[in-house]
């Protein structure tokens, strides 16, 4: 029996998840149970410099890794304090700046040393960097959990920043990402003042512009095969700007990216029971689309600590796996050399 804490920030910068699980492993199998889990908005200081940190110098770069590893680890030093946790470790994603796996480059800032230094607790991250080493693409690291933790389900889908997919296929995990979700979605509400679109309720109120979708969809990333994932970085350059070269109202650009959303994740989807979580499972108009798409399915929303915090959840399986001395990342899903054992592990205390 191992108790971790697990750190997730996704790309779409909704906050800081932490997820106190208590983990066992008996007879070959996983179980899970998730003690306390809780979220935060970031300041807005620290969303700004997360969100611009691809454009600093080098100087900038490393002191913002230190500091924002020291500021995780003083959140999660508050966490453990407020609920008198006795975490044995904690597994910390980090905040992907870049994603390059083509150039074996991956960057999630964030100081392990800072966490474990602030939280007094043993601190487990850069879970990526060996599988993009190993000519992997370091990404989804998911389906390693889904496959141990959510078996009973054909397909595991998360929708965050971005869409990704898990699935077995014969003996085989087979994983990737899908499509840009709240990245797109939140980078346009976001000037209008909002977070996100609650329900997809703006969304709901527009038009589908078929040019804009038949654009979007047949972009080069869709037709690509294998192990694949996405990164902020095409986003910016490709998918934003195809958007703003139209000139839509925002309810139309959100209308039209939704049904985008829901045509790319349908052409996955066989059919049977599909786990639904992230952020993207609470927007209404766009499961609903989802459904429409993919009629043979059954999208299953499960209760809102699973959908909230399961990626935190099995960032923090992935740190039980490497104290365990067990691969938390599969060749199958990454297209790395062979399964490997991500992380680096930070020690609190002597």
């Amino acid at each position: 029996m191992v108790r971790i804490i697990g750190l997730m920030s996704g790309t779409s910068l909704d906050g800081l998840d932490m997820c106190y699980t208590e983990f066992n492993f008996e007879d070959g199998k996983w179980s899970y149970t998730i003690l306390k889990a809780e979220a935060e908005e970031y300041p807005a200081e620290i969303k700004e410099k997360l969100a611009s940190a691809q454009n600093m110098s080098a100087l900038e770069y490393a002191l913002f890794n230190s500091d924002y590893g020291l500021y995780l680890g003083s959140r999660v030093k508050c966490f453990i304090d407020k609920y008198h946790l006795k975490p044995d470790y904690i597994a910390s994603h980090g905040h992907t700046i870049f994603h390059q796996p083509a150039k074996r480059f991956t960057g999630q800032i964030g100081s392990g040393a800072g966490i474990a230094a602030e939280s007094g607790v043993d601190t487990i991250c850069d879970f990526r960097t060996t599988d993009v080493a190993l000519w992997g693409q370091g990404a989804p690291l998911v389906p390693i959990g889904d496959r141990n933790l959510f078996s009973e389900f054909s397909y595991c889908l998360n929708m965050g920043g971005f869409s990704n997919i898990s699935f077995n296929r014969g003996e085989k995990r087979i994983a990737y990402d899908i499509s840009p979700v709240n990245y797109v979605l939140n980078h346009y509400t976001r000037a209008i003042g909002l977070e996100y679109d609650k329900d997809g309720e703006i969304a709901r109120r527009g038009e589908v512009e078929k040019n804009l979708l038949q654009a979007l969809n047949n972009l080069d990333f869709y037709t690509k095969s294998g192990p694949k994932s996405l990164g902020r970085e095409w986003v910016e350059e490709v998918v934003i700007p195809l958007i703003d070269s139209y000139a839509l109202t925002l309810e139309d650009k959100l209308a039209t990216f939704c049904e985008h959303v829901a045509a790319q994740i349908g052409s996955h989807i066989e059919g049977g029971k599909v786990l639904l979580t992230g952020g993207g499972a609470f927007n209404k108009y766009l499961v609903e689309r989802m459904s429409a798409n993919a009629p043979q399915c059954e999208y299953f929303v499960p209760d809102s600590m699973t959908v909230n915090f399961k990626e935190a959840l099995i960032f923090a399986f992935l740190g039980a796996l490497y104290v365990h001395d067990m691969p938390n990342c599969l060749s199958s899903v990454t297209g790395a050399k062979y399964d490997n054992i991500g992380g680096a592990l930070y020690k609190a205390g002597i």
